[in-house]
């Protein structure tokens, strides 16, 4: 999941989701307004140090934002008060760019804030963001319902005859960004699109604490209970458990202890128990259910796409979309999810016949699914994960992630410890491209209380050219794997490194930027857009270039054997049913959600319930993210109506990989230049349809996706 739109062109237009879920990071070079105002909070001045300056990790207390805010409101204001009240006629330098430029100070201390919000949310932190987030809120819509600024956008798009391609992009984006949050409104109607966006901001707020509240429990594991489970694994929850002071293991409520257990445990009675806790996130009684939230922001979003003109909130948010509307994103789901729900019934029957054949007299029920998919791998590849997980090591797949970068497109990444960095997990790296300095890389990967679950790319600062010289960019990964033991390497499972790939894919796609305007650098694109180049990383992991050298036996040190590499290859599509209706169910349900506001208010659960039985969801599986947890969805407006990108990408993404496979193979580098000069360096500066055009040279085969699926 990619986190980094730049502030006024995303936070301050109503696109910024809260808690973190879509972080306000833009550039961090001083325009004139904040040198003369002397920026006198330390949050808010430009960043010291080497590579371009660095974000002060270092001198960050939580109990300072608030009055950091107050500062920032400030300079801002005066700063967008200047652009608006300008006596010289609107041009593109002195409307357009100098909107482009302004906020600088605000971007430095959002990019703080919002970090601590994903990574270190305390209780300290959670009361102080429940005041700024409406204010945020509140600021944005200052922007975008400020009459005379807009009056001198609408006077420059216009006129935009005689712009560069790249002007004229940020022009369009500027203008039609300012039109989708109300700009047209009249008074009356802004007032209540204003009241809406910070009403949400709140509601984002409280939900993403009640679900990290939940995440942040466990479940505690006596010796007696841990038949199964792969000994490194049982090493690292012991660890997790002594860290609490506690004895025996402990299955934090998140998806990377989750799976595991659920995979290996013997024990189906706490199989069963771990998968509940898990699946009743954001459900359970008291206060950190979420159904109340949910309904509420549901009926505000109807409510804001009415007073915007557009039929439900899912119109709205498609609208600058590559599906453009509802119909279009459901036409694929659709076709895809007959072929999904037969697989998962072939894949039932595997399981129930193999468990009837050892005697379990079982039924299979969502809490057996893994177990015994992962017997039926074994069974018919001669394959399970304990005989994969040795060999991924998260610190040498790192390292494998940077080499199939370095074979590709040119980049070099050296380790580097003389910045701050937020966590003693942390680590970061300089980014170089063909020996030119492009970037940093931060890599925090571990699990811990107050950061939210998942794993995501930031920016924390964006590419730029505009003030005259290469503003160069900062991107973080962050994910939540388990630390290991002591002295212990940290072993990944096969998904959890496609998703270390998935990751680092968003971040080639910021490190990539070579564009003016930050507002259109990196991965600020449209949403279904933005997961493509992220997905089709996760298609170098599985190559024997990768493997061979990079996945190496934790004790031994051997390479992987090509024997398995061969076992993995065959066994590319086994289980696609599951990870296909997984998912797909929660990008159905999502968009039913937000068409189905408009006939009036709506009972989540009941909701999800009812279409789900309509869709024939096999009762086996139950979705990727129920609606109570859904943080994509309602932690912001970010994958709201647009969980279904994943698989749009996903189309991109199949047919993309054919496209090296018709040449000379994964490492194609006359492909790979192609795809880097024209999808991953554009940024927004070219409409994505044309961008995927230019690189494939006609528009997308959808059918690549069911072959690679395994469904043709």
């Amino acid at each position: 999941m990619s986190t980094s739109p730049s502030y006024h062109r995303r936070h301050a237009l109503g696109l910024m989701g809260a808690s973190g879920l879509a972080t306000g990071l833009s550039l961090m070079t001083p325009g004139l307004t904040e040198a003369a105002n002397g920026l006198p909070h330390p949050y808010l001045r430009p960043w010291a140090g080497p590579y371009g300056g660095v974000p002060p990790f270092d001198k960050v207390k939580v109990s300072e934002f608030e009055s950091a805010y107050n500062e920032a409101f400030r300079i801002s204001r005066a700063e967008i008060a200047a652009i608006a009240s300008d006596p010289k006629a609107p041009d593109f330098d002195n409307t357009v760019l100098a909107l482009e430029k302004a906020g600088q100070a605000m971007n430095r201390l959002n990019t703080l804030f919002f970090i601590w919000d994903s990574n270190l949310s305390s209780p300290e932190h959670q009361a102080i963001s429940s005041k700024i987030q409406p204010k945020l809120a509140a600021f944005g819509d200052e922007i975008t319902q400020n009459s005379a600024l807009f009056k001198r956008v609408e006077a420059v798009y216009a006129k935009r005859e005689g712009l560069n391609s790249e002007q004229s992009r940020l022009v369009w984006d500027s203008y039609t960004g300012f039109v989708r949050s109300g700009a047209k409104l009249k008074s009356a109607a802004k007032k209540s699109v204003a009241a809406i966006n910070q009403e949400l901001a709140s509601l984002y707020d409280k939900f993403g604490n009640a679900v990290l509240a939940d995440e942040n429990t466990f479940i505690t594991l006596g010796k007696d209970d841990v038949d199964g489970l792969p000994q490194s694994f049982v090493n690292a929850i012991g660890a997790s458990a002594k860290s609490r002071g506690l004895d025996g293991y402990i299955i934090k409520n998140t998806r990377s202890a989750m799976e595991p257990f659920l995979t290996f445990s013997t024990r189906r009675d706490l199989r069963e128990k771990v998968w509940r806790a898990y699946i009743m996130r954001g459900e359970n009684q008291g206060p950190n259910n979420t159904l109340k939230l949910i309904s509420r922001i549901l009926v505000l979003r109807q409510q804001r796409a009415e007073a915007l003109g557009y039929a439900t909130h899912a119109h709205w948010r498609l609208e600058n979309a590559m599906a453009k509307n509802p119909d279009n994103a459901m036409v694929l789901m659709e076709s895809v999810w007959g072929a999904a729900v037969g697989r998962v019934k072939e894949e039932v029957a595997d399981m129930q016949a193999l468990a009837d054949k050892e005697g379990a007299k079982i039924t299979i029920e969502p809490w057996d699914y893994r177990f015994y998919a992962e017997k039926v791998r074994k069974e018919r590849y001669d394959l399970d994960e304990n005989e994969i997980k040795p060999y991924m090591q998260l610190d040498l797949l790192r390292e494998g992630m940077f080499w199939a970068a370095n074979q590709l497109f040119g980049f070099d990444f050296a380790p580097i410890d003389n910045v701050p960095v937020f966590h003693e997990d942390v680590t970061v790296w300089k980014v170089l491209l063909k020996g030119k300095h492009i970037g940093l890389w931060y890599f925090d990967p571990f699990a811990r209380d107050g950061k939210r679950s998942g794993a995501w790319m930031n920016a924390y600062r964006s590419q730029s050219k505009m003030f005259g010289t290469d503003v160069t960019t900062i991107v973080s990964n962050n994910s939540n794997f388990i630390k290991s033991a002591p002295g212990e390497p940290v072993l990944i499972s096969w998904d959890d490194a496609n998703t270390l790939f998935h990751e680092f894919g968003h971040a080639l796609h910021g490190l990539s930027s070579d564009v003016t305007y930050a507002s259109l650098s990196g991965t600020s694109v449209a949403r279904d857009f933005v997961e493509y180049p992220s997905q089709l990383n996760e298609r170098w992991l599985s190559t024997p270039e990768v493997l061979s050298r990079f996945a190496r036996h934790h004790k031994t040190n051997e390479p992987m054997p090509l024997a398995l590499l061969e076992k993995i290859k065959k066994a590319a599509t086994f289980n696609q049913g599951f990870s296909t209706v997984e998912y797909l169910a929660s990008a159905i349900i999502d968009m039913k959600l937000h068409l189905a506001a408009a006939k009036g208010p709506i009972d989540p659960a009941r909701f999800e319930k009812e279409e789900l039985d309509k869709l024939g969801m096999p009762r086996e599986i139950v979705m990727r993210h129920r609606t109570p947890h859904f943080g994509h969805v309602f932690s912001g407006d970010g994958y709201s109506a647009g969980y279904y990108s994943y698989l749009w990408s996903d189309t991109l993404t199949a047919d993309s990989y054919e496209a090296f496979l018709e040449g000379e193979g994964p490492y194609d580098k006359v492909v790979a230049k192609r795809y880097f000069d024209t999808i991953l360096s554009v940024g927004n500066t070219v409409d994505q349809a044309e961008a995927y055009r230019n690189f494939r040279g006609r528009n997308v085969d959808t059918k690549a996706l069911m072959r690679d699926r395994g469904f043709i």
